[in-house]
């Protein structure tokens, strides 16, 4: 069973390590847990639904809750406090298109707001009902889940938007291919949820962002069936796959997709270096991506993400002799962790490691085999659970990220968590910022920055805390001339800092795509630009 009010399975508990919470004590200060909502104190506050009657459409309290939010901090402080506002008023689940066709039209009757829905695991308020007369329904996916069709000489397969993660793996790797796709949110996160915001998963730099792996899809508007045929390449004018990525629900719904699938490999390793600080870290990292050499994954954390990687890993005796090893190697107090990814065929993967490490003996990197790396791919779709304990000790999280070419990257990083850092501090509470590079590219690099901070007695006092937090981090990202999202997309927490990326007539081309494909306001959500209807 989901978590009503966290992150996962309710079956599986997450525990912080041994001294992880004197390391967090030391630094931002005791907390205590505030006391949660009950789901029946949550479904207390939901009153009646303002659609009729309808066979696809579920209107009862707990249906609603669970389908009105995501997993941004925001969801989850209202969530846990019981703040419950606005919900949506009904929750489909189409078994088929058909009933994806009958539900649009029935919405456009009765003058409904349609929010798709995937695996709610948007950490950007994508599914945050907007407020307003007109009722909105959930629109899930979780029944269009199944394999359309396979064409391995094309290697090509067509998906069901709302099939997840495993679901796509496991169909797969039983013909003997991968898509590769694997963000933090794999578990659960579907097909059109990554087509629909960008998505990037952990070993793109083998397998490509969604954008590179999507050929083609189905797409059910208010105005009609958009159809994006698959072509291995093709000058007739302006691509349509890109007016369905990046949508956000915004133009309809997503129901199948085709994309470009890879053989699964033969051999797989991820093994962890140490640097001795930060700028011969970021140098090995660019020369690597700029070498193109074939790696599947390079993830570099900054200092104090390196330092609290291994606070958190637990097994403080093996910690202390892994350290006093690097210092004796030359990666002191300032050492940052690389971990990258080796993927591909046994000659390959044997070829491609011999380069990258030729390049960062260069830079004095200090080599601790795949022990590390191999505990990192375990745990990977695993860690996100400390969310979870660590508000059960009384601390939140939250994450921000962008990407910047090079030349802007340390800067940028430092300028987000002083941002963070500051926001905080002149409310009175301190914050424990850390960042890494997680993906990497010739040219430039996401910069991905967790902030940790006390959640503190009560709702106002958090989300007060939390809104600070936010704003002042997005406005260091775009005065440092990144993008407002690398890999979550915009949803209606990032919508306020997208005309800095987007412009005032980039912003009005995106609206008038959108009201080209609904004119009536049917997916009126409010995710990228704001909505003219109300």
């Amino acid at each position: 069973m989901r978590r009503w009010n966290g992150w996962g399975d309710d079956a599986i508990e997450a525990h912080l390590p041994e001294g992880a919470l004197d390391f967090l004590r030391a630094r931002i200060g005791a907390a205590q847990r505030p006391v949660d909502a009950t789901k029946e104190q949550a479904l207390a506050y939901i009153g009646g639904s303002r659609l009729p009657a309808h066979p696809l459409v579920d209107t009862s309290a707990e249906a609603r809750l669970t389908a009105s939010f995501g997993q941004s901090l925001g969801d989850w402080l209202r969530l846990r406090f019981g703040r419950i506002d606005v919900v949506v008023d009904g929750v489909a689940a189409p078994k088929d298109e058909a009933d994806v066709r009958v539900l649009l039209d029935w919405a456009q009757q009765v003058g409904a707001r349609i929010i798709p829905q995937g695996g709610a695991t948007s950490v950007v308020g994508h599914l945050t009902p907007p407020a307003g007369d007109r009722p909105v329904l959930a629109l899930s996916l979780a029944h269009l889940d199944r394999l359309v069709h396979f064409d391995p000489q094309a290697q090509l397969a067509t998906f069901e938007a709302g099939a997840a993660g495993p679901q796509i793996e496991a169909t797969l790797r039983e013909k003997c291919f991968t898509l590769g796709h694997f963000p933090q949110s794999f578990d659960y996160s579907t097909l059109g949820g990554w087509i629909a915001t960008r998505s990037s998963g952990q070993q793109s730099a083998r397998y490509g962002r969604i954008e590179g792996m999507f050929a083609g899809a189905r797409v059910e508007t208010p105005t009609g069936r958009l159809d994006i045929p698959t072509f291995p390449a093709s000058a007739a004018g302006p691509d349509l796959r890109e007016w369905a990525l990046g949508s956000e629900g915004r133009i309809g719904v997503i129901t199948q997709a085709t994309v470009r699938i890879t053989p699964a490999p033969e051999r797989e390793t991820f093994v962890a270096y140490f640097l001795p600080e930060w700028p011969r870290g970021q140098q090995a990292a660019r020369e690597l991506a700029q070498a193109k050499l074939g790696l599947s994954m390079l993830r570099l954390a900054n200092q104090t993400e390196t330092e609290t990687t291994l606070r958190l890993a637990g097994g403080s005796g093996a910690v202390r002799w892994l350290e006093r090893y690097l210092r004796a190697r030359g990666c002191g107090e300032k050492k940052v962790l690389l971990l990258a990814g080796f993927t591909g065929g046994v000659a390959q993967v044997r070829a491609v490691r011999r380069q990258a490490q030729a390049i960062l003996r260069r830079y004095s990197a200090v080599s601790t085999g795949a022990l590390l790396g191999e505990k990192w791919r375990a745990n990977r779709f695993k860690s996100v659970y400390l969310r979870n304990a660590l508000w059960d000790a009384g601390y939140a999280v939250d994450t921000m990220e962008t990407a910047v070419d090079w030349p802007r990257v340390e800067s940028t990083m430092r300028a987000m968590e002083e941002a963070g850092q500051g926001a905080l501090s002149a409310l009175g509470e301190r914050c424990h910022a850390y960042t890494h590079l997680s993906h990497v590219y010739p040219q430039g690099s996401s910069v991905y920055s967790t902030f940790v901070f006390r959640i503190g007695p009560d709702f106002e006092w958090a989300w007060t805390r939390w809104r600070a937090l936010k704003s002042a981090v997005s406005d260091a990202i775009v005065r440092s001339g990144g993008t407002i999202s690398h890999q979550h997309g915009v949803g209606k927490d990032h919508a306020p800092w997208l005309e800095a990326e987007k412009g005032a007539r980039g912003l009005q081309a995106i609206a008038d795509m959108i009201s080209g494909f609904d004119p009536d306001g049917v997916m009126a959500s409010g995710n990228l630009v704001a909505d003219k209807t109300s």
